[in-house]
């Protein structure tokens, strides 16, 4: 005789009381291994998750945010799915919240303010229990919105000083200025910044190398900077660019590798001797910066530990604790290479 067809509801769905009847147990056993994570023994839960499997059975996390006022969904906002940058940091995030049972909803803002906040209003719909930011640069309404729905916010990136917001991150313009004052120290005097996309952090690390040559009594470094996405490509080309515009440069600091490392490439081209003839250094030490030839001078960004930082210090946010810190700043390192 065929074994019992399990009882659905009227969208066919398996539900926990066909994982209950098909693991012999209680609905009460399966809630506490699905839902609300109470203690159940090792044999227990091995024979419910394996009933789960059989039946197929997905959790409804909509009835478990209504039993327990939580949604364990955590609202994560970044400029861009494609820059590694962000694509570490997301890994740090999902290694921390993962093990909590808490899973990301994510949006890209394509690095503009205003879309950020359509997407933030969009994602509340989900219930978030917090939310995590890229940068502290947000349109006013964003913010207000965060108040309005009492919502645990931290930021990323950067470090947001403002009283009662919470951040996790390192000095973007401390970023520019290591540079300026490396440079400096070799010698290099007719400095450039080249920088695309404009988005708050690079402007910040422009401002940090400017601020740093001037402080140093030497004259404002040359800046050419364009609205376009950053790309190897575009990296070449601005290097052309800026030799056009300014034949005597000698060193040139570029606001991430993917551009500096156009500029390495095309320079190779030129037949312009890196760093004999030009000094070139990047941003975010991506993987490949150490391999480039000559290998790029840049600036090592603890993307992935700010990610597991800040879900750290959203853990604790949500379960109504006070972090240690509201303003952790992780530092940065300069990676002094050939280039420069």
């Amino acid at each position: 005789m065929a074994g019992r067809k399990p009882r659905t509801t009227m969208t066919g769905r398996v539900t926990m009381q066909d994982v209950a009847a098909q693991a012999g147990t209680s609905m009460i056993s399966v809630s506490r291994v699905f839902r609300s994570g109470g203690q159940v023994s090792p044999a227990l839960r091995a024979r419910i998750e394996a009933a789960a499997a059989k039946l197929g059975y997905v959790p409804d996390r909509a009835a478990s945010a209504l039993a327990s006022a939580r949604s364990m969904n955590v609202a994560v906002l970044i400029p861009s799915i494609t820059n590694t940058v962000f694509v570490e940091m997301l890994a740090g995030i999902d290694e921390v919240l993962s093990p909590h049972g808490y899973q990301m909803i994510m949006a890209t803002a394509l690095y503009s303010a205003a879309e950020e906040l359509r997407l933030l209003r969009g994602l509340l719909a989900f219930r978030p229990d917090g939310v995590l930011l890229t940068g502290i640069d947000h349109q006013p309404a964003t913010l207000q919105l965060l108040q309005s729905q009492a919502l645990p916010a931290v930021h990323m990136m950067e470090l947001n000083g403002q009283p009662g917001a919470y951040s996790v991150g390192f000095s973007q313009e401390q970023g520019g200025a290591a540079i300026a004052r490396h440079f400096l120290a070799r010698g290099y005097r007719k400095l450039g910044f080249i920088a695309a996309q404009l988005d708050p952090r690079t402007i910040a690390r422009g401002a940090g190398f400017r601020q740093a040559v001037l402080a140093a009594g030497q004259p404002a470094p040359y800046e050419l900077m364009v609205p376009e996405r950053s790309s190897v490509g575009l990296g070449a080309k601005l290097l052309q660019d800026a030799l056009a515009a300014r034949p005597a440069l000698d060193a040139l600091f570029f606001c991430n590798d993917d551009l500096a490392q156009g500029a390495l490439f095309q320079a190779q081209r030129l037949g312009l001797a890196v760093p004999g003839r030009l000094a070139i250094a990047g941003f975010n030490d991506l993987p490949a910066s150490a391999w480039t030839s000559p290998a790029l001078t840049s600036v090592a960004t603890p993307r992935e530990q700010v990610g597991r930082r800040a879900a750290s210090m959203l853990l604790e946010l949500m379960a109504g604790r006070e972090p240690p810190t509201r303003c952790e700043d992780l530092g940065f390192t300069l990676n002094v290479r050939e280039s420069s």
